[in-house]
């Protein structure tokens, strides 16, 4: 069963292509497609964090990348607390 995250956010593909260590395999995506960076910076293309996978090379060059080039921050959720 795919399993969603917390967070992920969509990007176009030739943002990822900035990254030098960047590689999608066989797939022919074009630059205006869009891939999504999972909480975990694995980049799929859907929401699933497990489900078709097309980069997770994650190393620490790869999340500064993706912090300072791509600005991504997992925001911090509060979620609402259950009353008894």
């Amino acid at each position: 069963m795919a399993t969603i995250g917390k967070y992920c956010k969509a990007y176009l593909v030739q943002q990822f292509r900035q990254f030098e260590q960047w590689q999608e395999g066989d797939r022919s995506l074009k630059e205006d497609d869009i891939l999504y960076l999972q909480e975990n910076y694995v980049v799929t293309d859907g929401i699933f964090k497990d489900e078709n996978i097309v980069f997770d090379r994650v190393t620490p060059e790869w999340q500064n990348f993706c912090q300072t080039v791509l600005q991504f921050e997992i925001p911090a959720i509060d979620l609402p607390q259950l009353s008894n």
